[in-house]
Formats: structure tokens, sequence, C-alpha cells
């Protein structure tokens, strides 16, 4: 049975399901899933697909923008 990539719009047999925060999502590829899921880097808006680093909510892709950014105190998210 295909399934309809929510990112792309791609139907594809082989698409995989995603459950977030109780949310099912459908994907046909894993860029497609980073592209809707993953978060963004609050410092260079990159896409976060690794552990990142938080502090106060926010999620930075690596500790250089954490430390460009106005907090000083962050750790890597759990």
């Amino acid at each position: 049975m295909e399934k309809t990539c929510e990112n792309c719009g791609n139907q594809y047999a082989n698409a995989f399901q995603v459950i977030m925060h109780g949310k099912e999502h459908v994907f046909d590829s894993f860029e497609c899933a980073i592209n809707v899921l993953s978060p963004r880097c609050a410092c260079c808006d990159t896409r976060v697909i690794g552990h990142g680093v938080e502090t106060e909510g926010r999620i930075y892709c690596c500790s250089h923008c954490a430390e460009s950014s106005e907090f000083k105190d962050f750790r890597s998210p759990a």
C-alpha cells in the first residue's frame, strides 16, 4: 500500500511512519523527515540533526553557536 510523504508528496510503497509528540508523520526518506521534524539552530538556522546543545529552551547546532548567543549556561539536550 502506497503512502504519501507529507514533505514532498511522493507516493511510495516503502514510506515509513514517525510518531512525534503523539502525531503520526509519513515520509518517503530520512531527508524529508529531517526537513519536517528537526529543530533549527537559534543562532544560525541550521537544521539540528545531531545532539546539539540547549539553553533556556533554545536549541543550538553546536557549542560555538550557543556560546555566541546571549546565554552562556548551555547543556546537551536529554
